[in-house]
């Protein structure tokens, strides 16, 4: 039986969880549209402790306390869009709860061999490939377990960690 939420895919992992995102934007806009907010005032939301990152946070830190390690790669189109300006002014908070994460500009990316569909691999066993509508809304996600669909993935995030930015040195354009 896949798992129902994040902590449920997190309480599995032993040793990694590694994620792939390619999209250039996630989410529909919102009358609570924090890119809008962050582009009004500049201040972004980079507190592991606020309310909307404890939840995710405290996942994150339960896992890297047991060990595991959690990193996250993104391919991104340069110019970047609003949206990954936005994601790149809050990823501190990512790596305060104990991500590691690189970017790899698009461009860096023409000859990889990449799954149709982001996606996370925990401990080298199972996929969960997230599903998006065409304006960035999430679906239900698809869990593989095959080991040539592991072998696909965890080949294609290698590939992008190694060519990556690691945060602290990517320079948005």
């Amino acid at each position: 039986m896949p798992p129902t939420n994040w902590a449920d895919l997190f309480a599995k992992a032993r040793h990694s969880a590694v994620h792939l995102e390619m999209r250039d934007h996630y989410a529909a806009p919102s009358e609570d549209d924090p890119i809008a907010r962050w582009e009004a005032t500049g201040v972004a939301d980079t507190d592991p402790d606020s309310e909307w990152w404890a939840g995710w946070s405290r996942i994150v830190r339960d896992a890297v306390a047991r060990g595991v390690q959690v990193r996250r790669a993104r391919i991104v189109s340069e110019p970047v869009t609003r949206y990954t300006r936005w994601l790149h002014a809050i990823t501190p908070a990512n790596l305060a709860a104990g991500e590691r994460i690189s970017w790899l500009p698009r461009r860096n990316a023409v000859d990889l061999a990449l799954p149709g569909a982001d996606f996370w691999v925990i401990d080298d066993t199972l996929v969960r490939f997230g599903q998006f509508s065409g304006d960035g809304v999430p679906m239900e996600p698809i869990y593989r377990d095959e080991p040539e669909v592991v072998k696909l993935c965890l080949d294609a995030f290698e590939s992008v960690w190694a060519r990556g930015v690691p945060h602290e040195e990517y320079v948005i354009h």
